[in-house]
């Protein structure tokens, strides 16, 4: 009786095993394809520059003060301009004050489009240095990218407004607004990537934590890593963009499929392009589950690993290559 217990045991436990297995291969989409080091620099000053720019002159940049979010908005204009984008504005009206996206288009009209997002605005009176400066940041040094090397398709970078509270999950955010007019216009999208927060990197065991003991036996606990993250019926592109970036630089790569009942797979702009059928995904050092700053007044500009931002850049350009 007793070795009948241990075997039956043993069978469940071993079935157990299996279904874990599977499901963290279709949570996390292991793949060994990887890219070419790629030879290209992105200069971690610049992007200390732009993060301070953003987080400390135009500091507060929440909904109240729209005009530091105007100087925001001129300031990325003009860094697209430079960098040779067809730059232009999409401005919406909330609460009788004029709010704008700014947009920045390489190679209009070739192929099917891709669009890459992050949110300019911070909540309430933080710096926002991290949250989301950092995504900003890394979207002006990829329309440098761009203009020396852009892949034969459209790509389309938004800097979105009014990602943050009061709007956030409102028709008000920027990104809404961005989603709506693509909808409206039947645009051919490839797909869209959100920049959520890029520059909190650590290689202290236990920096990096998460919302389930699931997800904490799958992924490391450090958190010297950047994410793709989406929902599970994105698997496919998910899994695109990722390893569209691995092996571009040597900052490890994983991604994440799960529900939005998992906290923060949708809290950023890009769940804003789901309900009209579009892909659209996160790259994310995966916010509060690293960057313990987050929405309070230390997350600042010296807070941030900008040599490990640049990677997450050239990452990310190798992709636009590669999808």
């Amino acid at each position: 009786m007793r070795r009948k217990l241990i075997h039956s045991t043993a069978r469940i436990l071993c079935a157990l095993a299996v279904i874990i297995s599977v499901a963290a291969g279709c949570i996390s989409q292991p793949s060994l394809r990887r890219n070419q080091l790629s030879a290209l620099v992105v200069d971690d000053l610049r992007l200390n520059d732009h993060v301070v720019m953003l987080s400390q002159t135009c500091h507060p940049r929440d909904w109240t003060h729209v005009a530091n979010l105007e100087r925001c908005a001129n300031y990325i204009a003009t860094h697209f301009a430079t960098a040779g984008a067809v730059v232009e504005s999409q401005p919406f009206d909330v609460q009788d004050q004029t709010y704008r996206n700014v947009i920045g288009r390489y190679g209009v009209g070739r192929g099917d489009k891709i669009v890459v997002g992050a949110h300019y605005d911070a909540c309430g009176d933080t710096p926002g240095a991290d949250d989301n400066a950092s995504g900003v940041a890394a979207l002006i040094e990829l329309a440098y990218l761009l203009q020396r090397n852009a892949p034969d398709r459209e790509v389309e970078l938004v800097a979105y407004t009014l990602e943050e509270p009061p709007f956030f999950r409102t028709p008000h955010m920027g990104s809404a607004v961005h989603a709506q007019r693509l909808a409206d216009e039947e645009a051919e999208l490839k797909g869209v990537i959100v920049l959520e927060m890029v520059g909190c990197f650590s290689d202290k065991k236990g920096s990096q934590s998460y919302p389930s003991l699931l997800l904490k036996l799958m992924y490391p606990s450090r958190g010297n890593f950047i994410a793709v993250a989406g929902p599970w019926h994105q698997g496919d592109w998910i899994k695109s963009v990722k390893i569209g970036m691995k092996g571009a630089t040597d900052l490890p790569v994983y991604s994440i499929r799960a529900p939005s009942a998992v906290p923060g797979i949708d809290f950023s702009d890009h769940l804003n392009y789901w309900p009209h059928g579009f892909k659209a995904i996160m790259i994310t050092d995966t916010a509060f589950y690293r960057n313990r700053a987050y929405h309070t007044p230390a997350d600042r500009a010296d807070s941030l690993d900008y040599k490990r931002m640049a990677k997450v850049v050239i990452a990310l350009h190798k992709a636009l290559h590669t999808l």
